[in-house]
């Protein structure tokens, strides 16, 4: 039975499953009464009816066969079926012939529903994309326009309780955004003038203006849709293999039923109604459909598996390849980190205050756009501690911030600039000791000497450890690859469990160390978020971008983890591993119960109604089997 995914997503996807279901049911009762009519005497009555099986329950599969082998110039499994049917019913075995028709109808049903379950997750996706916008007019006024005629530039307004339209700023307003639909997270995120806003997700409290940055076409949320109908298209190489090996496959059953019909005859002495029933019996044994069946059903379950835990794969190729992964290679900054500094140790000299130092550095450092300078005003908001504003301050490029207080000048920045010597004496030596731990020192200094210090690091994601230890246990080497300094590197490395690591790598030596680890391990796996990571990403047998990286690191990535939770790599392995697992156990078992019928057929042991069972009832459970990939991997 070839299985064909589509990228497109018919709206009747539904109502053909249910279709299909009807018609082959139809076809089972049919068969049911022919049987009895049959077993009463009406013979005529009987064939009457098992036509209309035969009719019912195999046009689909029909036209389908007959279509494919025009338009690919091929014989295909479901002319073998047709051709099956037919032969059965002209030795007189009318019921074997419907009942094949009908177990192929049933497992064409199934095949339906699988597709169907991977094509839901772009359904309810494609349901959140806003069809309308208000477009804010020259004139201040609000018209109600489709979102396809938007342009870049456009002023729009969104009410609450409204969709996001388009990708963009905000630019007047505030408000609170469910951002579930993008990144999984179940608390609303606080947007305010200049923050970024993504199509498909909710304004929940405030009315706010927007600037449309990016076409719809290029929005976050159609890059997700595309992602997720690519992997149900792009076939992997197990199947492009299964697909090619079923044309060959084809001539050669119908090559030996051919010559079945005659040899057997001559060399064997079998009659010709033996010989004859023999080679229909090898024509619906021999067909390939539950090894053709084995691979895509479970793929497809895997990819709708993913997705519905925010990690998109690109195509079956790379689900595939992720199977095969001995090492995994991490970005630090933004991928086992956040990718924001925080504060991690505030220090005052001794008789100081705690909230007055903070309340000045954080006056100080609220003026700067600096990510540094932001970490600290961050700091100072959560310690609940007000900050000062009783001042002047002018940059000191390339060192720091100088302030002009009440109580005199005050300047703000690294230990070159408020005195080396007096910095490394600072708290006893305590502040330098953090610089060993991999942090960032930002000292504050007044007319007596320096007040306080500042510890900063970009710190651990929280599901980072948990990650790597599950990645470990999986079996994968742990690596990361980072543009820090040694000593940064190396606190990141040790609080994470990685493996090893590589400190100050450009883009071109991660590459490098990429091929590297992929002469000495095989498959190598890269993670990162960054436009520095994209050639690493292109390079490494599966890249893997954060679903908050740049759009370069989105587009070169192989997968992608929407929800930026590392333990979600991890899972996303052993979901790739259960899939080789099932598709391995539906091969095996395919080629086993189709070498089994052939010869329980030549030594003359299996009947055509066992011969039908046997061939259709494995499609179905290969089919089954592949569904398993639908549950929660544990």
């Amino acid at each position: 039975m070839t299985t064909h995914a589509n990228s497109e997503l018919p709206k009747s996807a539904d109502w053909k499953e249910h279709i299909e279901l009807a018609l082959a049911i139809l076809s089972g009762i049919l068969i049911l009464a022919a049987w009895l009519s049959g077993k009463n005497g009406a013979e005529l009555f009987s064939i009457g009816l098992y036509v209309t099986a035969f009719l019912i329950g195999g046009y689909a599969k029909a036209k389908e066969g007959i279509e494919e082998t025009i338009k690919n110039k091929e014989l295909n499994v479901e002319m073998l079926m047709i051709l099956a049917a037919v032969g059965s019913a002209i030795i007189g075995y009318w019921a074997e012939g419907a009942i094949l028709i009908f177990i192929f109808a049933l497992s064409g049903a199934l095949e339906t529903y699988t597709m169907n379950k991977s094509h839901k997750e772009i359904s309810s996706l494609m349901e959140l994309q806003p069809e309308e916008a208000w477009l804010i007019q020259d004139d201040g006024s609000e018209v109600n326009v489709p979102t396809a005629s938007l342009t870049v530039g456009d002023r729009l307004l969104v009410k609450p309780g409204e969709r996001i339209p388009v990708d963009g700023i905000v630019r007047k307003g505030s408000t609170s955004v469910d951002m579930s639909a993008i990144n999984g997270e179940s608390v609303p995120a606080d947007k305010r003038a200049d923050d970024e806003l993504f199509a498909g997700t909710v304004n929940i409290s405030g009315v706010i203006e927007m600037e449309m940055t990016k076409p719809s076409s290029e929005s976050l949320f159609q890059k997700i849709i595309t992602m997720v109908q690519n992997a149900q298209s792009e076939k992997s190489p197990s199947q492009q293999f299964i697909e090619r090996f079923e044309g060959s496959y084809v001539k050669v059953v119908l090559l030996t039923v051919a010559l079945m019909m005659f040899l057997p005859h001559f060399v064997f002495g079998w009659d010709w109604t033996t010989t004859f029933y023999r080679a229909i019996v090898l024509l619906v044994v021999a067909s390939p459909c539950a090894l053709v069946a084995s691979i895509m059903p479970a793929t497809l379950a895997a990819v709708s598996n993913g997705a519905k835990r925010g990690v998109l794969f690109k195509g079956g190729i790379h689900l595939e390849h992720l199977s095969s992964l001995k090492a995994i290679v991490f970005d630090k900054t933004g991928t086992l980190t956040t990718g924001k500094p925080v504060v991690t140790d505030f220090i005052v000299r001794e008789g100081a205050s705690v909230a007055d130092a903070l309340s000045l550095l954080a006056g100080i450092e609220s003026r700067s756009n600096h990510p540094l300078a932001t970490a600290i005003t961050a700091y100072a908001l959560t310690q609940e501690v007000p900050m000062r504003r009783d001042f002047d301050i002018e940059e000191v490029p390339g060192n720091g911030l100088r302030a002009f207080p009440p109580e005199g000048e005050v300047i703000v920045g690294s230990p070159r600039f408020v005195g080396i010597e007096e910095a490394k004496a600072f708290h006893n030596g305590s502040a330098f000791a953090f610089a060993e731990e991999g942090k960032t020192i930002l000292f504050i200094k007044d007319q007596e000497g320096i007040l306080a210090a500042a510890a900063l690091q970009d710190v651990l994601r929280p599901e980072a450890i948990e990650a790597i230890q599950e990645l470990k246990k999986a079996g994968l080497k742990t690596i990361m690859l980072t543009g820090d300094n040694e000593k940064t590197a190396k606190a990141i490395a040790s609080q994470a469990g990685i493996d090893s690591y590589t400190a100050n790598c450009l883009p071109d030596m991660k590459v490098k160390k990429v091929k590297e680890l992929m002469e000495q391990y095989g498959a190598v796996g890269m993670v990162g978020d960054g436009i520095n990571d994209a050639p690493a990403l292109a390079t490494a047998t599966s890249g893997i971008s954060m679903g908050e990286g740049t759009d370069v690191a989105l587009e070169t990535a192989d997968v992608v983890l929407m929800k930026n939770d590392l333990t979600k790599l991890p899972y996303t392995i052993k979901l790739s591993r259960k899939m080789q697992r099932i598709v391995k156990q539906n091969v095996f078992f395919s080629i086993l119960v189709i070498a089994m019928l052939i010869i329980s057929n030549f030594m003359q042991v299996v009947d055509l109604p066992l011969g039908v069972i046997g061939h259709e009832g494995s499609t179905i459970l290969v089919i089954l089997n592949g569904l398993r990939m639908l549950n929660t991997t544990k």
